[in-house]
């Protein structure tokens, strides 16, 4: 029997206020990780990775946030989860035990995973999920990976609660590509409903509507004092004058894109997706649901307490959650008392802040950290993203709403896909997912109301081995545009090239950016506009893409490729392990 690490030993924290009475929910950060991994070095020889084990053991814990206590779903009774810290080239086993009522699963967000499904983690894409009850351990390799990514809730929307970071250092003795921070922090971007977010969902469902949105944003679980009864409830972080912090910022919201800045510091962004860029100073960052963003910060401003804040993005008509959240960024020696500064945010619905931010972010492309952009492209790809209504005769206005990839939403299947895949089960799912839209339209004109009927099946792209793939991604305005953030399992991509309107493939392929383009695993396609993205087919198994706002999941706004065994012994799908749930 293997013996795993319970995550629920002390991390240094700082308290603002009296404690939560949830000590394992207070607020943590991962300082002095310089410590941990000299003790990690004490455990395994630097030359040759180790084997990292940790037991997650989801179960409901009452937490009281806005003056409303409930039971939520956890990982060992803590809420953000537990962190991973690894080494790149590590092995690492996480043995998930479930006994909360919830069907689970949990999805290693960012890590390839290579040839090795098995342990992506979403429910009946990869695999079936863990029943109550029941266990299984998620088995992988680390492998030219290091930096920021997360982990997540992959069934329902248990990932409003059911989420924590992943470091990843680089090999020893590799430094960082920019200056040895003195410490580090990790910031989690969450919201929190007051209600439960599972009859929340449900709710929605059955109406054929969107669900309530959320009552606050929060950092590190906590939304701060701009909220009532959150003075406790506040995630602080103590700096030293003349000290640079790296913070590792994940946007964990389930539906908001988010910016992020802090009153009277500039922020150094020097990694995106766990991959290093170009360093940029900035006041504020975007970071879209599923991205991470590692900045520098210097503690060179006048000793006092300055407000961390984040709050949504939004420049389409659709209603947002639209409160900030904050947390506090406090100079060594200062009382609590100091009343904090509040950053200035872009405006909610600044689209050019958007669009100039993103086109700041470019690879590093060193030689060390190469961007290997495939230049030769065998398979084209043009997805249109809408929403769309299907009849429902129990639903509130006799339709459903649903949202489409090339006029297809995608139906869940209930056996996973890739064992369907791996097995031949024949029935689970069909190859014909259209590589263009049925009827070319003027995809950003006038918004559509009419001929809103969408088709839905469990239909998927099969791709050959090692193939390159360029997919352009085009917003629509099938009820309304909206900024959509896609996440690619399995893999990274280059983002060679986005734009506003309508995609033009006579002319805009000769304005990609084949250099140095930003490589990440999620990308937000702008309001009305299109998002193209490249890479090479190499790792074999059945992937998810999908837009990473719960909603539009849940309404089908997702697919799935098929990447084909190649040829050679180690370009195929490994054997399932012997503990993978069965539906």
């Amino acid at each position: 029997m293997q013996h795993f690490l319970h995550l629920n030993k002390p991390r240094y924290r700082i308290e603002l206020g009296h404690k939560d009475g949830m000590a394992s929910l207070g607020c943590s950060m991962s300082v002095l990780t310089f410590f941990f991994f000299v003790f990690v070095g004490l455990m395994s020889s630097s030359s040759e990775a180790s084997v990292k084990k940790y037991q997650f053991d989801i179960q409901v814990a009452n937490v009281s946030r806005l003056c409303h206590s409930k039971p939520i779903v956890t990982v060992n009774g803590r809420f953000p989860g537990p962190t991973i810290y690894v080494n790149e080239g590590d092995r690492v086993l996480i043995n998930v035990t479930n006994h909360a009522q919830y069907n689970m699963s949990i999805h290693w967000h960012g890590l390839k995973q290579y040839r090795n499904g098995w342990a992506d983690g979403p429910a009946y894409i990869t695999q079936c999920p863990i029943q109550s009850g029941r266990s299984y351990t998620y088995d992988f390799n680390v492998t030219g990976q290091r930096g920021t990514l997360w982990w997540h809730a992959h069934i329902l929307w248990l990932r409003a609660t059911v989420y924590g970071a992943i470091v990843i250092m680089p090999t020893p003795g590799t430094p960082f590509p920019f200056p040895q921070p003195d410490r580090e922090f990790e910031i989690l971007l969450g919201e929190w409903w007051n209600n439960d977010v599972e009859e929340i969902e449900n709710q929605g469902n059955q109406m054929g509507l969107p669900p309530n949105m959320s009552d606050a944003h929060t950092i590190n679980g906590k939304p701060g004092p701009l909220f009532p009864c959150s003075e406790k409830h506040t995630f602080a972080m103590e700096v030293e004058q003349g000290k640079t912090y790296l913070l590792r910022i994940i946007n964990a919201a389930l539906n908001d894109e988010l910016f992020f800045a802090i009153a009277g510091h500039t922020l150094t962004v020097v990694e995106v997706d766990a991959v290093y860029t170009k360093p940029f100073t900035t006041q504020a960052i975007l970071i879209a649901p599923g991205q991470t963003t590692n900045v520098l910060v210097q503690a060179n401003q006048v000793a006092g307490r300055y407000f961390m804040a984040t709050k949504a993005f939004m420049d389409a008509p659709i209603p947002v959650d639209n409160k900030t959240a904050t947390a506090i960024l406090q100079y060594k020696g200062i009382p609590n008392t100091v009343i904090p500064i509040l950053p200035q945010l872009p405006a909610s619905n600044d689209t050019s802040f958007a669009l100039s931010y993103n086109k700041k972010l470019r690879s590093l492309n060193s030689a060390q950290y190469p961007a290997n952009v495939p230049l030769k492209v065998d398979r084209n790809l043009f997805y249109t993203i809408g929403l769309g209504q299907n009849s429902c005769p129990t639903c509130v206005n006799g339709t459903r709403i649903l949202a489409s990839l090339n006029n297809v939403s995608f139906v869940m299947p209930q056996t996973a896909l890739l064992q369907a895949h791996y097995f031949n089960i024949k029935g689970v799912f069909r190859t014909d997912f259209p590589d263009h839209p049925p009827t070319p339209f003027n995809y950003t004109g006038a918004p559509l109301t009419a001929n809103l009927a969408t088709l839905t099946g469990t239909r998927v792209s099969k791709i050959a081995f090692n193939s390159t793939v360029e997919l352009v991604l085009q917003d629509t305005n099938l009820l309304s545009v909206e900024s959509h953030p896609f996440h690619l399992h399995g893999y990274n991509f280059f983002v060679v090239g986005t734009g506003v309107g309508n995609f033009n493939p006579a002319k805009d392929p000769a304005m990609y950016n084949l250099v140095d383009p930003i490589e990440r695993n999620t990308v937000g396609v702008p309001t009305g506009g299109w998002t193209a993205i490249r890479f090479r087919a190499d790792n074999p198994g059945v992937w998810f893409m999908h837009c990473h706002l719960e909603l539009h999941t849940g309404w089908g706004l997702k697919t799935a490729f098929v990447v084909e065994n190649g040829p050679g012994q180690d370009q195929s799908v490994r054997p399932p392990p012997k503990d993978l749930p069965t539906c």
